[in-house]
């Protein structure tokens, strides 16, 4: 796996973004992806210090697809990714705060 590969997309709501101030940024990662992995890869793509990462695992929803099949969403991991202080921001998350 490269970095790439355990960095799928950047989350962004609005709980995200306020958190942009504080150097929280919250990303979309590989299932199989652990923490140690999600730091170098943050470390690599973006060229920052990554102080801490917390991770949560959300379950996807179970939908109706007519009447007799369900048909389930996806799980998903998110990461959130604290930098160091002394740390660049991150420049994809400027425009949208």
């Amino acid at each position: 796996m490269n970095a790439y590969d355990i960095i799928i997309r950047p989350v962004i709501t609005e709980q995200s973004m306020a958190d942009v101030a504080d150097k929280k940024y919250v990303f979309q990662v590989a299932i199989g992806a652990d923490k140690t992995q999600i730091k170098a890869a943050v470390e690599e793509i973006f060229g920052v210090k990554v102080a801490k990462v917390n991770t949560l695992i959300q379950h996807g929803k179970v939908k109706r697809t007519g009447a007799y099949p369900k048909g389930k969403r996806s799980d998903i991991k998110k990461a959130v990714v604290t930098l160091t202080a002394d740390s660049k921001t991150i420049e994809f998350f400027e425009g949208m705060v």
